[in-house]
Protein backbone atom coordinates (compact mmCIF):
# COMPACT_ATOMS: atom_id res chain seq x y z
CA UNK A 1 0.00 0.00 0.00
CA UNK A 2 2.67 2.48 0.74
CA UNK A 3 4.20 1.84 -2.67
CA UNK A 4 1.32 2.58 -4.42
CA UNK A 5 0.61 6.12 -2.35
CA UNK A 6 4.09 7.26 -3.53
CA UNK A 7 3.33 5.95 -7.37
CA UNK A 8 -0.10 8.35 -7.44
CA UNK A 9 1.56 10.85 -5.28
CA UNK A 10 4.71 11.71 -7.33
CA UNK A 11 2.82 12.44 -10.83
CA UNK A 12 1.01 15.19 -8.71
CA UNK A 13 4.56 16.48 -7.32
CA UNK A 14 5.52 17.21 -10.69
CA UNK A 15 2.29 18.60 -12.34
CA UNK A 16 2.93 21.92 -13.79
CA UNK A 17 1.46 25.12 -11.36
CA UNK A 18 -1.41 26.69 -13.16
CA UNK A 19 -1.24 30.52 -14.35
CA UNK A 20 -1.20 32.61 -12.03
CA UNK A 21 -4.15 34.87 -11.52
CA UNK A 22 -4.88 37.91 -10.07
CA UNK A 23 -6.54 37.90 -6.80
CA UNK A 24 -8.67 40.77 -6.08
CA UNK A 25 -7.68 41.26 -2.37
CA UNK A 26 -4.17 41.00 -3.04
CA UNK A 27 -2.68 44.79 -2.63
CA UNK A 28 -0.02 44.43 -5.20
CA UNK A 29 -0.73 46.81 -7.89
CA UNK A 30 -2.06 44.75 -10.80
CA UNK A 31 0.66 44.77 -14.15
CA UNK A 32 -1.99 45.80 -16.13
CA UNK A 33 -1.56 49.68 -14.31
CA UNK A 34 2.16 49.77 -15.45
CA UNK A 35 1.35 48.67 -18.80
CA UNK A 36 -1.08 52.00 -19.18
CA UNK A 37 1.78 54.02 -17.69
CA UNK A 38 4.13 52.97 -20.63
CA UNK A 39 1.09 53.66 -22.97
CA UNK A 40 0.96 56.84 -21.53
CA UNK A 41 4.73 57.92 -21.77
CA UNK A 42 4.58 56.33 -25.50
CA UNK A 43 1.48 58.40 -26.33
CA UNK A 44 3.01 61.65 -24.72
CA UNK A 45 6.54 61.21 -26.45
CA UNK A 46 4.56 60.22 -30.09
CA UNK A 47 2.26 63.38 -29.55
CA UNK A 48 5.82 65.61 -30.26
CA UNK A 49 4.79 65.36 -34.06
CA UNK A 50 1.49 66.91 -33.57
CA UNK A 51 3.14 69.81 -32.20
CA UNK A 52 5.15 70.80 -35.06
CA UNK A 53 3.16 71.46 -38.58
CA UNK A 54 1.51 75.00 -37.34
CA UNK A 55 4.95 76.11 -36.62
CA UNK A 56 6.96 74.80 -39.75
CA UNK A 57 4.64 76.33 -42.36
CA UNK A 58 6.41 80.17 -42.04
CA UNK A 59 10.19 78.78 -42.01
CA UNK A 60 9.72 76.31 -44.58
CA UNK A 61 7.70 79.33 -46.93
CA UNK A 62 10.41 81.67 -45.54
CA UNK A 63 13.45 79.12 -46.38
CA UNK A 64 12.68 77.48 -49.52
CA UNK A 65 9.68 79.63 -50.90
CA UNK A 66 7.32 76.95 -51.27
CA UNK A 67 3.64 78.38 -51.23
CA UNK A 68 1.84 77.72 -48.11
CA UNK A 69 -0.85 75.36 -50.10
CA UNK A 70 1.84 72.77 -50.84
CA UNK A 71 3.02 73.01 -47.46
CA UNK A 72 -0.28 72.77 -45.93
CA UNK A 73 -1.09 69.67 -48.38
CA UNK A 74 2.06 67.78 -46.99
CA UNK A 75 -0.04 68.28 -43.72
CA UNK A 76 -2.82 67.05 -44.84
CA UNK A 77 -1.58 63.87 -46.44
CA UNK A 78 -0.42 63.38 -42.99
CA UNK A 79 -3.34 64.28 -41.27
CA UNK A 80 -5.37 61.29 -44.01
CA UNK A 81 -2.92 58.53 -43.22
CA UNK A 82 -3.41 59.62 -39.71
CA UNK A 83 -6.64 58.39 -39.95
CA UNK A 84 -6.43 55.53 -42.57
CA UNK A 85 -3.87 54.06 -40.56
CA UNK A 86 -5.59 53.25 -37.46
CA UNK A 87 -7.71 50.97 -38.88
CA UNK A 88 -5.08 48.78 -40.06
CA UNK A 89 -3.17 49.05 -37.66
CA UNK A 90 -5.51 47.88 -34.67
CA UNK A 91 -5.12 44.83 -37.17
CA UNK A 92 -2.01 44.40 -37.33
CA UNK A 93 -1.76 44.52 -33.69
CA UNK A 94 -3.47 41.41 -33.50
CA UNK A 95 -1.17 39.91 -35.87
CA UNK A 96 2.33 40.90 -34.82
CA UNK A 97 1.45 42.19 -31.14
CA UNK A 98 1.19 45.97 -29.70
CA UNK A 99 4.96 45.97 -28.54
CA UNK A 100 6.16 45.11 -31.79
CA UNK A 101 3.77 47.28 -33.82
CA UNK A 102 4.49 50.39 -31.52
CA UNK A 103 8.05 50.06 -31.94
CA UNK A 104 8.25 49.97 -35.52
CA UNK A 105 5.62 53.00 -35.50
CA UNK A 106 7.81 55.03 -33.61
CA UNK A 107 10.32 54.50 -35.28
CA UNK A 108 9.01 55.28 -38.46
CA UNK A 109 7.97 58.28 -37.09
CA UNK A 110 11.50 59.46 -36.26
CA UNK A 111 12.84 58.39 -39.41
CA UNK A 112 10.37 60.72 -40.51
CA UNK A 113 11.26 63.91 -38.83
CA UNK A 114 14.94 63.77 -39.24
CA UNK A 115 15.03 63.32 -42.99
CA UNK A 116 13.56 66.42 -43.42
CA UNK A 117 16.32 67.87 -42.08
CA UNK A 118 18.31 67.23 -45.27
CA UNK A 119 15.12 67.81 -48.17
CA UNK A 120 15.60 70.17 -50.34
CA UNK A 121 12.03 69.80 -52.92
CA UNK A 122 9.02 70.20 -51.80
CA UNK A 123 7.92 66.42 -52.50
CA UNK A 124 10.66 65.42 -49.88
CA UNK A 125 8.12 67.19 -47.49
CA UNK A 126 5.05 65.20 -48.80
CA UNK A 127 7.05 61.97 -48.34
CA UNK A 128 8.89 62.46 -45.36
CA UNK A 129 6.48 64.35 -43.24
CA UNK A 130 3.17 63.72 -45.27
CA UNK A 131 3.50 59.41 -45.86
CA UNK A 132 6.27 58.69 -43.54
CA UNK A 133 5.21 60.59 -39.91
CA UNK A 134 1.22 59.84 -41.18
CA UNK A 135 1.45 56.48 -41.03
CA UNK A 136 3.88 56.70 -38.03
CA UNK A 137 1.69 58.39 -36.28
CA UNK A 138 -1.62 56.93 -37.48
CA UNK A 139 -0.37 53.41 -36.00
CA UNK A 140 -0.14 55.71 -32.58
CA UNK A 141 -3.44 56.64 -33.20
CA UNK A 142 -6.17 56.31 -30.82
CA UNK A 143 -6.69 52.90 -31.80
CA UNK A 144 -3.61 52.03 -29.75
CA UNK A 145 -4.98 53.24 -26.82
CA UNK A 146 -8.44 50.94 -27.02
CA UNK A 147 -5.89 47.95 -27.88
CA UNK A 148 -4.15 48.44 -24.86
CA UNK A 149 -7.47 48.80 -22.28
CA UNK A 150 -9.37 45.83 -24.33
CA UNK A 151 -7.09 43.70 -23.44
CA UNK A 152 -5.47 44.51 -20.43
CA UNK A 153 -8.31 45.96 -18.14
CA UNK A 154 -12.22 44.78 -18.06
CA UNK A 155 -12.80 47.21 -15.18
CA UNK A 156 -12.23 50.74 -15.17
CA UNK A 157 -11.87 50.82 -18.87
CA UNK A 158 -13.67 54.15 -19.39
CA UNK A 159 -11.28 55.56 -16.62
CA UNK A 160 -8.00 54.28 -18.12
CA UNK A 161 -9.34 55.02 -22.31
CA UNK A 162 -9.97 58.94 -20.75
CA UNK A 163 -6.22 58.87 -19.44
CA UNK A 164 -4.59 57.46 -22.26
CA UNK A 165 -6.88 60.39 -24.64
CA UNK A 166 -5.48 62.43 -22.68
CA UNK A 167 -1.83 61.55 -22.95
CA UNK A 168 -1.95 63.18 -26.60
CA UNK A 169 -2.96 66.60 -25.30
CA UNK A 170 -0.48 65.92 -22.41
CA UNK A 171 2.28 65.52 -24.79
CA UNK A 172 1.31 68.59 -27.29
CA UNK A 173 1.24 71.11 -23.92
CA UNK A 174 4.74 69.93 -22.91
CA UNK A 175 6.04 70.07 -26.38
CA UNK A 176 4.54 72.99 -27.54
CA UNK A 177 6.02 75.70 -25.79
CA UNK A 178 9.60 74.39 -26.18
CA UNK A 179 9.47 73.61 -29.98
CA UNK A 180 8.09 77.06 -30.21
CA UNK A 181 11.19 78.45 -28.75
CA UNK A 182 13.59 76.33 -30.39
CA UNK A 183 12.24 77.20 -34.11
CA UNK A 184 11.97 81.20 -32.77
CA UNK A 185 15.82 81.08 -32.05
CA UNK A 186 17.51 77.92 -33.53
CA UNK A 187 15.39 77.70 -36.66
CA UNK A 188 13.08 74.08 -37.69
CA UNK A 189 15.76 72.18 -37.80
CA UNK A 190 16.48 71.68 -34.01
CA UNK A 191 12.98 71.35 -33.79
CA UNK A 192 12.13 68.84 -35.94
CA UNK A 193 15.31 66.68 -34.61
CA UNK A 194 13.72 66.92 -31.12
CA UNK A 195 10.77 65.41 -32.77
CA UNK A 196 12.26 62.33 -33.95
CA UNK A 197 14.35 61.97 -30.47
CA UNK A 198 11.28 61.98 -28.07
CA UNK A 199 9.59 59.58 -30.62
CA UNK A 200 13.13 57.34 -30.31
CA UNK A 201 13.60 57.38 -26.47
CA UNK A 202 10.25 56.12 -26.24
CA UNK A 203 11.37 52.67 -28.43
CA UNK A 204 13.24 51.39 -25.32
CA UNK A 205 10.26 51.57 -23.09
CA UNK A 206 7.75 49.86 -25.30
CA UNK A 207 10.23 46.84 -25.77
CA UNK A 208 11.27 46.43 -22.42
CA UNK A 209 8.04 46.91 -20.40
CA UNK A 210 5.45 46.72 -22.56
CA UNK A 211 3.12 43.30 -23.41
CA UNK A 212 0.78 42.42 -25.54
CA UNK A 213 -1.34 40.41 -23.29
CA UNK A 214 -1.78 39.66 -19.64
CA UNK A 215 -1.73 35.64 -20.54
CA UNK A 216 2.19 36.77 -21.52
CA UNK A 217 2.94 37.56 -17.69
CA UNK A 218 0.44 34.62 -16.52
CA UNK A 219 -1.80 36.85 -15.13
CA UNK A 220 -5.73 38.08 -15.68
CA UNK A 221 -6.82 41.62 -16.65
CA UNK A 222 -7.40 44.09 -13.95
CA UNK A 223 -10.95 43.50 -12.90
CA UNK A 224 -11.42 40.02 -14.77
CA UNK A 225 -10.95 36.31 -15.10
CA UNK A 226 -7.70 34.68 -16.59
CA UNK A 227 -7.99 33.87 -20.50
CA UNK A 228 -5.44 32.20 -22.46
CA UNK A 229 -3.67 34.45 -25.28
CA UNK A 230 -5.79 34.25 -28.85
CA UNK A 231 -3.74 33.05 -31.49
CA UNK A 232 -2.31 35.82 -33.76
CA UNK A 233 -4.36 37.45 -36.72
CA UNK A 234 -3.09 36.26 -40.16
CA UNK A 235 -4.41 39.04 -42.71
CA UNK A 236 -4.73 41.98 -40.86
CA UNK A 237 -5.00 44.57 -44.01
CA UNK A 238 -7.88 42.05 -44.75
CA UNK A 239 -9.20 41.34 -41.90
CA UNK A 240 -9.17 45.44 -41.17
CA UNK A 241 -11.65 45.58 -44.59
CA UNK A 242 -13.33 42.79 -43.49
CA UNK A 243 -14.35 44.14 -40.46
CA UNK A 244 -15.41 47.53 -41.81
CA UNK A 245 -17.77 46.04 -44.20
CA UNK A 246 -19.59 43.83 -41.81
CA UNK A 247 -19.56 46.73 -39.25
CA UNK A 248 -21.03 48.83 -42.32
CA UNK A 249 -23.98 46.45 -42.30
CA UNK A 250 -25.12 47.51 -38.63
CA UNK A 251 -26.46 51.15 -37.95
CA UNK A 252 -24.85 51.67 -34.66
CA UNK A 253 -21.09 52.02 -36.69
CA UNK A 254 -22.76 54.66 -39.10
CA UNK A 255 -24.21 56.71 -36.05
CA UNK A 256 -21.12 56.54 -34.87
CA UNK A 257 -18.98 57.38 -37.66
CA UNK A 258 -21.06 59.88 -38.30
CA UNK A 259 -21.24 61.49 -35.05
CA UNK A 260 -17.19 60.88 -34.67
CA UNK A 261 -17.09 62.95 -38.03
CA UNK A 262 -18.69 66.25 -36.39
CA UNK A 263 -16.18 65.71 -33.43
CA UNK A 264 -13.53 66.67 -35.70
CA UNK A 265 -15.01 68.69 -37.91
CA UNK A 266 -16.03 70.89 -34.67
CA UNK A 267 -12.18 70.15 -32.98
CA UNK A 268 -9.06 70.01 -35.20
CA UNK A 269 -11.34 71.37 -38.49
CA UNK A 270 -13.14 74.10 -36.68
CA UNK A 271 -11.51 75.40 -33.52
CA UNK A 272 -8.27 74.27 -33.89
CA UNK A 273 -7.82 75.85 -37.59
CA UNK A 274 -10.06 78.74 -38.03
CA UNK A 275 -10.19 80.06 -33.77
CA UNK A 276 -7.15 82.17 -33.80
CA UNK A 277 -7.74 84.01 -37.65
CA UNK A 278 -11.49 84.74 -37.02
CA UNK A 279 -10.25 85.72 -33.38
CA UNK A 280 -7.93 88.46 -35.58
CA UNK A 281 -10.72 89.48 -37.61
CA UNK A 282 -12.25 91.01 -34.49
CA UNK A 283 -8.89 92.60 -33.64
CA UNK A 284 -7.87 90.36 -30.97
CA UNK A 285 -3.74 89.80 -31.05
CA UNK A 286 -3.15 86.32 -32.48
CA UNK A 287 -0.63 85.80 -29.50
CA UNK A 288 -3.17 86.27 -27.26
CA UNK A 289 -5.82 83.71 -29.37
CA UNK A 290 -2.68 81.72 -29.66
CA UNK A 291 -2.76 81.15 -25.85
CA UNK A 292 -6.57 80.72 -25.66
CA UNK A 293 -5.94 77.63 -27.62
CA UNK A 294 -3.10 76.72 -24.97
CA UNK A 295 -5.83 76.98 -22.51
CA UNK A 296 -8.17 74.38 -24.51
CA UNK A 297 -5.14 71.92 -24.44
CA UNK A 298 -5.03 72.46 -20.44
CA UNK A 299 -8.79 71.50 -20.31
CA UNK A 300 -8.55 68.94 -22.14
CA UNK A 301 -6.79 66.72 -20.18
CA UNK A 302 -9.19 67.09 -17.22
CA UNK A 303 -12.30 66.80 -19.57
CA UNK A 304 -11.16 63.50 -21.08
CA UNK A 305 -10.03 61.42 -17.61
CA UNK A 306 -13.38 62.99 -16.03
CA UNK A 307 -15.61 61.71 -19.19
CA UNK A 308 -13.39 58.27 -18.48
CA UNK A 309 -14.99 58.16 -14.97
CA UNK A 310 -18.27 58.94 -15.98
CA UNK A 311 -18.26 56.57 -18.68
CA UNK A 312 -17.36 53.59 -16.27
CA UNK A 313 -20.56 54.94 -14.15
CA UNK A 314 -23.47 55.99 -16.84
CA UNK A 315 -24.62 55.15 -19.98
CA UNK A 316 -22.67 56.08 -23.18
CA UNK A 317 -24.87 56.82 -25.69
CA UNK A 318 -26.45 59.39 -23.11
CA UNK A 319 -22.96 60.83 -22.14
CA UNK A 320 -22.46 61.52 -25.85
CA UNK A 321 -25.57 63.14 -26.67
CA UNK A 322 -25.21 65.85 -23.22
CA UNK A 323 -21.46 66.18 -24.65
CA UNK A 324 -22.04 66.95 -28.38
CA UNK A 325 -25.49 69.54 -27.37
CA UNK A 326 -23.44 71.45 -24.97
CA UNK A 327 -20.89 72.26 -27.65
CA UNK A 328 -23.30 72.86 -30.29
CA UNK A 329 -24.67 75.20 -28.02
CA UNK A 330 -21.08 76.70 -27.21
CA UNK A 331 -20.64 77.32 -30.35
CA UNK A 332 -24.12 79.39 -31.14
CA UNK A 333 -22.74 81.84 -28.75
CA UNK A 334 -18.91 82.37 -30.00
CA UNK A 335 -19.57 84.95 -32.65
CA UNK A 336 -21.05 86.99 -29.58
CA UNK A 337 -18.02 86.59 -27.61
CA UNK A 338 -15.03 87.32 -30.20
CA UNK A 339 -13.85 90.83 -29.23
CA UNK A 340 -10.49 92.76 -29.32
CA UNK A 341 -10.01 91.47 -25.63
CA UNK A 342 -9.90 88.46 -23.71
CA UNK A 343 -13.32 88.99 -21.08
CA UNK A 344 -14.44 86.92 -18.88
CA UNK A 345 -17.53 85.22 -21.18
CA UNK A 346 -15.10 84.13 -23.73
CA UNK A 347 -12.36 82.42 -20.55
CA UNK A 348 -16.16 80.63 -19.94
CA UNK A 349 -16.06 79.69 -23.59
CA UNK A 350 -12.66 78.63 -23.83
CA UNK A 351 -12.64 76.41 -20.22
CA UNK A 352 -15.99 74.68 -21.19
CA UNK A 353 -14.59 73.92 -24.19
CA UNK A 354 -11.59 72.38 -23.51
CA UNK A 355 -13.42 70.20 -21.05
CA UNK A 356 -15.77 69.08 -23.91
CA UNK A 357 -12.86 68.85 -26.49
CA UNK A 358 -12.36 65.00 -26.85
CA UNK A 359 -14.68 63.66 -23.98
CA UNK A 360 -16.31 62.18 -26.35
CA UNK A 361 -13.66 59.60 -26.98
CA UNK A 362 -14.04 57.14 -23.46
CA UNK A 363 -17.49 56.82 -24.44
CA UNK A 364 -17.41 56.18 -28.24
CA UNK A 365 -14.55 53.44 -27.94
CA UNK A 366 -17.32 52.52 -24.81
CA UNK A 367 -20.08 51.90 -27.63
CA UNK A 368 -17.61 50.06 -30.51
CA UNK A 369 -17.03 47.86 -27.67
CA UNK A 370 -20.42 47.10 -26.71
CA UNK A 371 -21.50 46.37 -30.16
CA UNK A 372 -18.68 44.61 -32.12
CA UNK A 373 -16.71 42.70 -29.43
CA UNK A 374 -13.08 41.57 -30.17
CA UNK A 375 -13.31 43.58 -33.46
CA UNK A 376 -13.90 47.23 -31.36
CA UNK A 377 -10.26 48.14 -31.22
CA UNK A 378 -10.56 47.91 -35.39
CA UNK A 379 -13.87 49.21 -35.75
CA UNK A 380 -12.97 52.48 -34.11
CA UNK A 381 -9.82 53.02 -36.23
CA UNK A 382 -11.65 53.09 -39.02
CA UNK A 383 -14.72 55.58 -36.88
CA UNK A 384 -11.59 57.54 -36.16
CA UNK A 385 -10.89 57.78 -39.72
CA UNK A 386 -14.16 59.33 -40.19
CA UNK A 387 -13.05 62.29 -37.99
CA UNK A 388 -10.33 62.95 -39.72
CA UNK A 389 -12.33 63.11 -42.91
CA UNK A 390 -14.92 65.87 -40.89
CA UNK A 391 -12.09 68.08 -39.61
CA UNK A 392 -10.52 67.70 -43.19
CA UNK A 393 -13.87 69.27 -44.89
CA UNK A 394 -14.37 72.00 -42.31
CA UNK A 395 -11.01 72.80 -42.08
CA UNK A 396 -11.34 73.35 -46.26
CA UNK A 397 -15.10 74.49 -45.97
CA UNK A 398 -14.45 77.28 -42.99
CA UNK A 399 -11.64 78.65 -45.33
CA UNK A 400 -14.10 79.05 -48.51
CA UNK A 401 -17.09 80.46 -46.04
CA UNK A 402 -14.15 83.65 -44.74
CA UNK A 403 -13.40 83.93 -48.62
CA UNK A 404 -17.22 84.32 -49.98
CA UNK A 405 -18.91 85.56 -46.72
CA UNK A 406 -16.33 87.96 -45.43
CA UNK A 407 -16.02 86.28 -41.49
CA UNK A 408 -16.42 83.15 -40.07
CA UNK A 409 -20.28 83.98 -38.25
CA UNK A 410 -22.09 81.25 -41.17
CA UNK A 411 -19.41 78.65 -39.65
CA UNK A 412 -20.15 78.90 -36.01
CA UNK A 413 -23.86 78.59 -36.89
CA UNK A 414 -23.66 75.87 -39.19
CA UNK A 415 -21.23 73.85 -36.88
CA UNK A 416 -23.59 74.26 -33.95
CA UNK A 417 -26.78 72.67 -35.77
CA UNK A 418 -23.92 69.97 -37.12
CA UNK A 419 -23.63 69.34 -33.06
CA UNK A 420 -27.14 69.35 -32.45
CA UNK A 421 -27.92 66.75 -35.35
CA UNK A 422 -24.90 64.96 -33.67
CA UNK A 423 -26.42 64.82 -30.22
CA UNK A 424 -30.19 62.97 -31.66
CA UNK A 425 -27.58 60.72 -33.39
CA UNK A 426 -26.14 59.42 -30.35
CA UNK A 427 -29.83 58.88 -28.69
CA UNK A 428 -30.84 56.74 -31.87
CA UNK A 429 -27.88 54.50 -31.36
CA UNK A 430 -29.49 51.69 -29.79
CA UNK A 431 -28.47 49.54 -26.30
CA UNK A 432 -27.30 46.13 -27.43
CA UNK A 433 -29.59 43.40 -25.95
CA UNK A 434 -28.20 41.91 -22.26
CA UNK A 435 -26.21 44.69 -21.68
CA UNK A 436 -26.68 46.36 -18.36
CA UNK A 437 -27.44 50.54 -18.26
CA UNK A 438 -25.24 51.99 -15.44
Amino acid sequence: MLGDVTQTTEPLATAPAPPRRRNPGTPRIHRAWFVAAVAFVTIIGAAAFASLPGLLIEPLHGEFHWSRGTIGFAVSVNLALYGLTAPFAAALMDRFGIRRVVAVALTVIAAGSLLTVWMTAAWQLILFWGVLVGLGSGSMALAFAATVTNRWFTARRGLVTGILTAAGASGQLIFLPLLSWLVEHHGWRPAAVTVALAALVVVPFVWLLLRDHPADVGLAPYGGEYAEKPAPVTGAARRAVAVLFKAARTGPFWLLAGTFAICGASTNGLVKTHFVPAAHDHGMPVTAAAGLLAVIGVFDVVGTVASGWFTDRFEARRLLAVYYALRGISLLFLPMLLAPAVHPPMLFFIVFYGLDWVATVPPTIALCREHYGEDSAIVFGWVLASHQVGAAAIAFAGGLARDVFGSYDVVWYASGALCAAAALMALVIRRRPGVAMA
